[in-house]
């Protein structure tokens, strides 16, 4: 495993990415991919502009392993006006991935395709595996739902935007917590 190519964000130290291979049955994906962006408080800037808010924001990377939910895998944060999910894809996890290993990921990802993602729009995707998949991508965005029912990433951040990356990682890691009490749904997943 390669170490961390981008100087700018750090690994969440709470989440473990070895943990990825929990329950494998040789999968050539273990990890489910998408971006995720939260808004701030900052008058429009070009750099941080999010499509999805249409206002200022940033945006992480984060990644589910498969077979039991569990986060694995955080990056960030992005400046959402320069940064789509497939560059900052590229700009870590991709460094990251065994020899033959790929994830599950939306369109937002077709660059990368079919090397390092699985895509469900693929004409080589098998149709019958389109629930499983569409399965696994709704447990993601649950994932990104429950990182906004802190308030203090639900509402425009209007602290230092240098401390918000710690905010985040501890909301990853307290949602990760949380999965014991409130545990995410299951996906029966398998692709040998």
């Amino acid at each position: 495993m390669n170490s961390n190519p981008h100087p700018s964000y750090k690994i969440c130290e709470q989440i473990r990415f070895e943990n990825r291979k929990i329950g494998d049955v040789g999968n050539d994906c273990m990890l489910s991919v998408d971006g995720t962006d939260f808004r701030v408080a900052k008058s429009y800037e070009k750099p941080l502009y999010s499509y999805k808010f249409k206002k200022s924001g940033l945006r992480y990377e984060v990644a589910l392993c498969i077979k039991t939910g569990d986060i694995c895998w955080t990056a960030g944060p992005y400046l959402p006006g320069i940064w789509n999910d497939n560059m900052i894809f590229n700009d870590g996890l991709v460094y990251q991935l065994e020899a033959g290993e790929r994830c599950e990921t939306d369109d937002g990802y077709t660059g990368s395709a079919p090397v390092y993602v699985k895509l469900p729009t693929l004409p080589e995707e098998d149709p019958v595996r389109a629930a499983i998949q569409q399965r696994v991508r709704n447990r993601q965005e649950t994932v990104n739902k429950r990182f906004k029912n802190w308030a203090i990433l639900a509402v425009p951040y209007r602290h230092k935007l240098l401390d918000h990356q710690s905010v985040f990682c501890a909301i990853v890691a307290l949602t990760q917590l949380s999965f014991v009490e409130n545990p995410l749904f299951q996906v029966d997943y398998d692709d040998v």
